[in-house]
């Protein structure tokens, strides 16, 4: 099993984000703002994708002023976006559910 992700091509990541039409591409990296009634709410979202993060060792970019919070996620190993940024972006969603 490899260690590295790999780069996804630009025709995979158009098809999968077909499915997520909550996120979007940004130069190399998959974007979403979410937005929340007010600044608790938005922290404590941001708690739960930093578990995301801890167990899958994969960090998103993230801003957060007040309620909104908006995560941008690639493989700096890669250099653009693989499986794990897509693995990632499932799991954040999976918390809105």
């Amino acid at each position: 099993m490899s260690t590295t992700p790999t780069k996804l091509a630009d025709a995979q990541i158009s098809d999968r984000l077909e499915k997520h039409p909550e996120w979007s591409r940004e130069n190399h990296a998959l974007t979403r703002t979410f937005v929340f009634e007010d600044f608790d709410q938005a922290f404590a979202f941001m708690s739960k994708v930093a578990e995301i993060a801890k167990k899958m060792n994969h960090h998103p970019d993230w801003q957060n002023v007040y309620n909104k919070l908006t995560i941008n996620l690639s493989t700096h190993d890669v250099d653009g976006i693989s499986d794990l940024d897509f693995e990632m972006m499932e799991q954040i969603d999976a918390l809105l559910d």
